[in-house]
């Protein structure tokens, strides 16, 4: 049993599910820096405030309905995603693509599928009739 555990522990899997578990949290981290330190001081500066938490605030029957929270939660996640995109994504597909242009590597177009390949003649020979 012990053997068997020890196996599978040792799966590139598993401690490439681990790595990616502990860089995911670390640069969680400086994702929540970057937004915190850096992005809402500047929604700040222009809106006058760094979240819009009392922001479409109703009251009925002494129930508080919040919309402002909604909407900072809202900023927030595009804050979060504009930052991996701008940080991260961006980055890397720049790099990737000057990398397979150094190498020489160019991506295949897909294969045209014979059925949208005929239905795209007749629909082009159908046009070309009066």
């Amino acid at each position: 049993m012990l053997n068997g555990f020890k196996t599978f522990i040792m799966k590139g899997n598993v401690v490439d599910l681990a790595v990616a578990v502990v860089l995911g949290s670390a640069f969680g981290a400086v994702v929540t820096a970057l937004v915190d330190s850096v992005l809402m001081p500047l929604i700040s500066a222009l809106v006058g405030s760094p979240n819009f938490d009392d922001f479409a605030k109703v009251t009925i029957d002494g129930n508080d309905i919040m919309f402002g929270v909604l909407l900072t939660g809202i900023v927030n996640f595009l804050l979060v995603a504009a930052a991996i995109y701008l940080v991260v994504v961006l980055p890397m597909n720049k790099m990737i693509a000057r990398r397979n242009r150094t190498l020489g590597i160019v991506q295949e177009e897909p294969a045209v599928d014979p059925q949208i390949a005929l239905l795209t003649e007749i629909r082009d020979s159908l046009a070309t009739r009066p």
